[in-house]
């Protein structure tokens, strides 16, 4: 019998161990894999139509679709590249931007859930974000794909950028470093169509990245420290690190706070109060297609 998308996603569902994904195994657990349940969450998606996926019932899946379930599912490049077959699209092409995080990167996540971090790619699209993130900067998942971009953010909402509630930032130019990187990806990814549109879109939009734009901006990434002004907490000092993937243009934005401050304890309050498990629950992704 010929293989479809829904066969493949249940073989790739069976093979995954929920301990990759940051979930317990316990006693009584009858699943092999991940439940349906569970690739839902990660993809979001609806549990209905991971269903209607894997018997057949839903036959025309978005690219953004397939993009989430290969992130979910850990797909390595070749085999996320014959899911989109497999759904009848083209693989990413080359010279684009990739928004595929690699099964190594999110395995680590899956065991940092007690720090905020987030994934993003070559443009600064918030691809995936640890529960830990949602509690001390608010919950991505309500956002859509372009507003999910950190660049789109900053230079059209101001500082605070994806966050919900202000932060504030010491001493470092980080509109410098924004239009630095997507100079640079546009120099490595001539040809993807969305990146040109965003850059042209906020040369058209934004007159601070008009001028920056102009005059050639550089400004590389460099630790910073931000306050963050929550509403459950009050102030809470964070120092802030851009990471990079070897191998890779994906970039983990880290979140961390020295141990025994007050800081510690407002971070440790809201993992509590939003759910946070020290050893990790699994990484968020995006909430776009939970009614696809």
């Amino acid at each position: 019998m010929d293989e479809t998308l829904g066969t493949a996603l249940r073989r790739w569902r069976d093979r995954l161990s929920p301990l990759d994904v940051g979930r317990t195994a316990g006693p009584g657990r009858r699943a092999v894999g991940l439940r349906r349940e569970e690739l839902a969450e990660l993809a979001g998606l609806s549990v209905d139509y991971v269903v209607r996926l894997e018997q057949g019932r839903a036959t025309s899946p978005s690219a953004q679709v397939v993009a989430s379930l290969a992130r979910a599912l850990q797909l390595q490049p070749l085999e996320r590249d014959y899911a989109y077959r497999l759904a009848g699209l083209l693989p990413p092409q080359e010279g684009t931007i990739s928004t595929h995080v690699p099964a190594g990167v999110q395995r680590m996540l899956a065991r940092l859930g007690e720090y905020p971090v987030g994934v993003f790619s070559a443009d600064w699209t918030l691809l995936s974000w640890t529960p830990a993130w949602a509690a001390l900067l608010g919950d991505p998942s309500g956002r859509t794909h372009l507003e999910r971009n950190l660049v789109r953010a900053v230079f059209t909402t101001g500082p605070s950028g994806l966050a919900a509630w202000p932060v504030l930032q010491e001493g470092y130019a980080l509109n410098s470093a924004l239009v630095a990187d997507l100079r640079t990806a546009l120099l490595t990814y001539p040809h993807d169509r969305a990146l040109n549109d965003l850059v042209e879109e906020l040369r058209a939009t934004s007159e601070e990245f008009a001028r920056l734009w102009e005059e050639g901006a550089v400004g590389p990434h460099v630790s910073s420290r931000k306050t963050i002004q929550h509403p459950q907490v009050g102030e809470v000092i964070c120092d802030c690190d851009v990471l990079t993937v070897p191998g890779s243009d994906i970039r983990l934005v880290v979140y961390t706070v020295a141990a025994g401050t007050a800081d510690a304890e407002k971070l440790e309050f809201l993992r509590v109060t939003h759910g946070v498990r020290a050893d990790g629950p699994a990484p968020s992704g995006p909430g776009l297609f939970s009614t696809p």
